[in-house]
């Protein structure tokens, strides 16, 4: 039935995406952040964790880049995230793969024990729909913005979606490029990555 439901959804807003302006878009305005911000109480979505904004990044881990947390003014420094397993996905709500992937990261981060996740919109000009994307697939982790493809150098980002595999002592210890398939195959590469399962 959740499964269903989750497609049906999919379905609404793919439709709802295909009528997305074609024009270059630009960051939310202050009041457009509220709004935003409002938006993301209404689906749940929690604030991004606090950060230092002055840590350093480790070796192979994730860099010092400043990004908006999605829905908030609130700025999280991934360099300063919490040193605990965690797997980062990269999606956008435009992304076709993204979505037929979402029941399986709405799964594994609901039933994960000592793992936390982290989602970073990617490349997507529509911040409202992404919120409401998160929210109707039943997303309950924070997710920041890289609206201008910041991370894509530095992490090594072909295109949508990747998912990363951070170990506790902040290095990305793996990475999977395109799709997930199943809520198992996300077990195995945590349980694989990160010693968990």
């Amino acid at each position: 039935m959740r499964r269903t439901l989750v497609a049906v959804v999919l379905t609404a807003l793919l439709a709802m995406s295909a009528c997305a302006s074609s024009g270059a878009e630009t960051a939310p305005t202050p009041s457009a952040t509220a709004d935003l911000n409002a938006l993301r109480v209404q689906y749940g979505l929690p604030e991004c964790p606090e950060t230092d904004q002055n840590a350093e990044p480790v070796a192979d881990g994730l860099p010092k880049t400043a990004l908006p947390c999605l829905g908030t003014d609130q700025v999280v420094n991934l360099a300063g995230l919490p040193r605990e397993p965690m797997v980062v996905n990269f999606w956008a709500q435009w992304c076709g793969p993204c979505r037929e992937e979402s029941a399986f990261l709405t799964e594994a981060s609901a039933e994960a024990d000592g793992v936390t996740f982290l989602g970073i919109n990617y490349q997507d000009p529509q911040p409202d729909w992404a919120i409401e994307f998160a929210g109707l697939v039943g997303w309950t982790y924070p997710h920041v913005m890289d609206m201008e493809r910041t991370l894509q150098t530095p992490l090594k980002v072909p295109g949508l979606p990747v998912t990363l595999f951070v170990a506790s002592d902040g290095r990305v210890v793996g990475r999977h490029v395109g799709g997930i398939d199943s809520t198992q195959q996300l077990r195995n590469l945590m349980a694989e990555y990160l010693g968990v399962s």
